[in-house]
């Protein structure tokens, strides 16, 4: 169990006063598929997006863990499902990218924006034709004189269609395995980058990802994160920092689901009697508490031995194998203990379960968490 410090306690509540601006309109969002402008106004102005950030940047300096208590709490604060996906996908993406591996000249110019939300950050590694398979990439960048030009298309861009800075990962030596992909902090506007139109998707729809067509695009050397043949190293990072922080922000909202599920089981009566009474509703909340407490343990105890520089390709494939699977388990038997209110527009439970099965995907599919898994196990071909 952390014990948490009294400045945690009152940074986490401090931010917490802003979780109404943020979730304010977020059922128009989500029906008209737009990024939540205003509310991203809110986020920028509540400091929550300065988190990890060292000081010098602008940020506030905080820990992984602590980073992690603060989003946990804004999962159970904020409806906005979509938003807070954006916030995390922005954060880590980006900028944890680029505070742990770029040049100094690089976080002097753009950590500063990032740390204040002025410019939104992405990255694109998935292609059409790799998803979870980072080294499958097809993606290429070729030296240039003082650039490199990349050219391949990229898929489901988190953040894509208002980004103004992505990290591009792709291939610098086509034979090198692992050694052979670069990652590189690409603006928005620079010649020979192109995004596509917003994807229509399951769940998350105010935070559609796009698709990304590189033609060419020069991107200085000075603009590579880490070194060149690095990327790998760069994304290993980067997807612990994503499956931690997206994940804290999923107990958070399943913490949301159990509170209105035990309210609404205690108010709502059938056959005479509140219908928590009845053991097949009451084991269903039950369930979802454990699911709850069990993800949040399995992703702190993660999050403390990489703080602590252990290795946790294990624990982190089965932290995010339990919470994802609690995470719809937990929506879907929330849309069960409202009944035929679950479905309705009004609870918004049905968009909680289908946000909750991108969770299932995202950072790397449930299929390949079992894959990773079984390789520490020496079972298969490695992950």
């Amino acid at each position: 169990m952390i014990a948490w410090s009294k400045d945690d306690e009152r940074l986490r509540e401090g931010i917490g006063l802003w979780f109404g601006k943020f979730g304010e309109d977020f059922a128009r969002y989500e029906r008209e598929s737009a990024f939540a402008r205003e509310p991203w106004l809110a986020v920028m102005e509540s400091g929550l997006l300065r988190l990890p950030f060292d000081e010098k940047w602008g940020g506030l300096g905080r820990s992984l863990l602590t980073t992690m208590y603060v989003l946990e709490d804004l999962g159970r604060g904020c409806p906005n499902s979509a938003l807070n996906f954006a916030v995390t996908t922005h954060m880590v993406s980006t900028g944890i990218a680029l505070q742990r591996f770029g040049s100094t000249a690089l976080k002097d110019t753009y950590l500063p924006r990032i740390s204040a939300g002025t410019a939104i950050g992405a990255h694109a590694v998935t292609e059409p034709g790799s998803g979870s398979d980072a080294l499958g990439m097809r993606t290429t960048a070729t030296a240039d004189g003082d650039c490199y030009r990349l050219s391949g298309s990229k898929a489901f861009v988190g953040n894509g269609p208002v980004a103004d800075l992505v990290v591009v990962y792709a291939r610098t030596e086509p034979a090198a395995g692992p050694l052979g992909l670069t990652a590189f902090l690409v603006e928005r506007d620079t010649p020979g980058l192109a995004f596509g139109e917003p994807s229509e998707k399951t769940g998350l729809q105010s935070s559609s990802p796009c698709s990304l067509f590189l033609d060419g695009c020069r991107v200085p050397k000075t603009h590579i994160l880490g070194r060149v043949g690095a990327g790998s190293l760069v994304l290993d990072h980067v997807v612990t920092w994503e499956t931690l922080c997206c994940f804290i922000v999923g107990t958070g909202e399943m913490r949301r689901r159990l509170d209105r599920c035990v309210e609404y089981a205690g108010e709502r009566g059938d056959f005479g009697r509140p219908i928590g009474g009845f053991q097949a509703v009451a084991h269903r909340i039950v369930d979802m508490k454990i699911g709850l407490e069990t993800s949040r343990k399995w992703l702190y105890d993660t999050a403390e031995k990489f703080a602590a520089g252990r290795k946790v390709t294990a624990d982190l494939a089965t932290a995010k194998l339990v919470a994802g699977r609690a995470a719809l388990d937990s929506a879907l038997g929330a849309v069960q203990v409202f009944g035929g209110d679950g479905g309705a527009a009004g609870p918004g439970l049905d968009r909680e379960l289908r946000g909750a099965v991108a969770g299932t995907i995202h950072s790397g599919t449930t299929g390949t968490q079992y894959d990773r898994i079984a390789a520490t196990l020496g079972l298969g071909r490695a992950a």
